[in-house]
């Protein structure tokens, strides 16, 4: 095999990449040594900005194969077929921790999946959690902020985290998941994945379905106890990356099985609690879960850096047949994951690979801005309507229309006969064991059982009572316990 050349960005030969140039042998470095700029100057911009949240990420491609006819739900042509498979990517993330945090932590994961699909990119952005925190996205910057590092003391404090959960009892679900067994993920391939948000699907004859998307990993779901997690971050900071990378190595492809909860549009309005609320999920008895197909991961990424931390996902990437429904912060992320990748990455982060089409052909009338590659031929207009022949509206809609009524202004989302913040929260804890009650109540305490004021550890309190009597009772005796020793 002959040797390969060194060369410079521009591709001109590089003499001696071990010595700089230099006045004399013994004198100083000449500007004029354009490798070494050039080199030093890329080295200075070798990082980007990490994203706000999901900043610690790993990633992988596969392929989405249907295994069951959902065509009576929607239209979309990747979902049109059983056997139809369509190549994709994924990237599982911790929420709050930077791009140099570990992996075995308690926090949510990220579950987000990009679909090449021959309508163009599907991007489903969710969670290892069905729920979230927060309803509204007004409130999401205060949310991260309470949850990120301290701008004073420049480490997460309980203060905050607790504070903000006591001022927002629709919380108490999630943080009910998050401290309970399933808070530290074993690996991605040993946790379920959600679409969390409520989607709408809409079939051919333009009847709508809103939807829940549910991945069970066939794995098995496995997780962590603290102390487990504790040891794993010690061994390896990158267990849930290096777990991941080998088994894919191996051969041993991780998959996971979707099933959709559906809801006939027409039942959303009169359901007992608000079905677009992300801190809540819908009964499995209203609405049973429905297989849809099988997501297989078979190859890793070439390079980190350009298919990891590259890769953009925005929940406002639609296919014709699914469409987003009223869900606020839903609502909220059809702009800010879009812009956060504008940011990041640059108006054309889409032209990158990762992220670009594998199945369909972008035509549009965009053009230039930082790292354009995508340039229509010179006898292309660049404004529409035109007389030439470009690109042109189809006139159909990706989804069906949703109603809308009443003044505009800030409103509380509409109440529903069953609507609270606590009651899902306690119905999670009466299907817990023994040992899972305990283990829940431990981590609570753990981390309720620092904050320095008394008023926001009983505000807390306060909610976990709500949920169920037993449960309050037991985190305040927990609490009061480790406050005295």
């Amino acid at each position: 095999m002959s040797q390969r050349v060194l060369t410079t960005e521009s591709g001109a030969p590089v003499a001696d990449n071990q010595n700089s140039a230099t006045a004399g042998a013994g004198g100083p470095v000449l500007l004029q040594d354009q490798h070494l700029l050039e080199k030093l100057a890329r080295f200075n911009r070798e990082r980007i900005p990490e994203r706000v949240v999901h900043a610690r990420g790993s990633g992988a491609y596969g392929y989405f194969e249907v295994t069951d006819d959902v065509t009576g739900f929607t239209r979309a042509d990747f979902l049109s077929e059983v056997g139809r498979r369509t190549e994709t990517f994924i990237r599982f993330s911790t929420v709050a921790d930077s791009l140099g945090g570990a992996d075995a932590v308690r926090d949510p994961r990220g579950f987000a999946l990009k679909f090449y699909t021959n309508e163009g990119n599907y991007d489903l952005v969710g969670n290892n959690t069905p729920v979230f925190f927060i309803k509204d996205p007004v409130k999401f910057p205060d949310f991260i902020h309470s949850q990120k590092r301290d701008p004073f003391t420049g480490r997460q404090e309980p203060d905050n985290v607790w504070d903000f959960w006591a001022n927002s009892p629709e919380s108490t679900h999630q943080i009910t998941w998050l401290m309970g067994d399933r808070g530290i993920p074993a690996s991605y391939r040993h946790m379920n994945g959600f679409g969390s948000h409520t989607y709408q699907w809409t079939n051919a004859k333009g009847e709508a379905f809103f939807v829940k998307y549910h991945f069970r990993t066939n794995q098995g779901v496995r997780s962590l106890s603290a102390e487990q997690g504790a040891e794993q971050v010690g061994k390896d900071a990158n267990s849930h990356q290096t777990d991941l990378l080998q088994a894919i190595e191996r051969g041993v492809n991780p998959s996971w099985t979707l099933h959709v909860q559906v809801m006939p549009a027409a039942e959303a309005a009169d359901y007992r609690f608000n079905p677009f609320d992300v801190t809540k999920v819908w009964p499995h008895a209203d609405y049973p879960l429905q297989r849809v197909g099988r997501l297989v991961l078979d190859r890793n990424p070439d390079n980190v850096f350009a298919e990891v931390e590259q890769a953009a996902f925005s929940p406002n990437n639609f296919v014709p047949g699914i469409g987003p429904s009223p869900d606020k912060m839903l609502q909220g992320r059809l702009f800010a994951y879009a812009d956060a990748q504008r940011y990041r990455l640059g108006i054309n982060h889409t032209q990158l690979p990762v992220n670009a089409p594998k199945a369909a052909v972008v035509d549009n009338y965009g053009r230039d801005g930082l790292h354009a590659t995508r340039y229509g031929s010179r006898q292309d207009k660049n404004y529409e309507p035109n007389s030439y022949a470009g690109p042109a509206q189809t006139g159909q809609a990706l989804a069906a229309p949703i109603a809308v009524h009443g003044w505009t202004g800030t409103h509380e989302a509409p109440a529903h006969t069953k609507d609270d913040d606590f009651f899902q929260a306690g119905e999670l804890y009466r299907l817990m064991s023994a040992d899972e009650k305990d283990r829940l109540v431990a981590n609570i305490a753990g981390g309720l059982s620092q904050v320095t004021r008394d008023d926001v550890i009983e505000k807390n309190l306060a909610h976990f009572h709500a949920a169920d009597a037993d449960y309050g009772r037991r985190v305040e005796e927990a609490v009061r316990a480790l406050r005295e020793d």
